[in-house]
């Protein structure tokens, strides 16, 4: 008897989550973008829930490359220069395996 082993949620699949992070329509740069693997519904506002983090770049442009497949939520913190406040928001994803996804986090005061 063979038995495959399913991975679970997490690193060192192929497929890939990217965005922007904005708040309306506007980019937030240099936002930091934690992602939980494994859940569907926000797991909360303490960043030490999350399983790992990126930067996004000036111009609020973010990527988790190399993920399998699975659930994950998305939570997002920046600045927004605009109106001189913190903003935060998120979103939960569902990836299929070797899939690709382009998903804007939207962050709110």
């Amino acid at each position: 008897m063979v038995f495959a082993a399913c991975k679970k949620e997490g690193l060192g699949g192929k497929s890939s989550v990217k965005g922007y992070v904005k708040h309306h329509t506007v980019p937030i740069p240099n936002a930091t973008v934690y992602i939980k693997f494994g859940v569907t519904e926000f797991p909360g506002s303490d960043i030490s829930l999350y399983n790992t983090s990126v930067q996004a770049d000036a111009s609020g442009y973010y990527e988790f490359p190399d993920l399998q497949k699975g659930n994950y939520y998305l939570y997002a913190i920046g600045y927004d220069n605009a109106i001189s406040e913190n903003v935060y928001g998120g979103t939960n994803v569902s990836l299929r395996r070797k899939e690709a996804l382009e998903i804007d986090v939207f962050v709110l005061e």
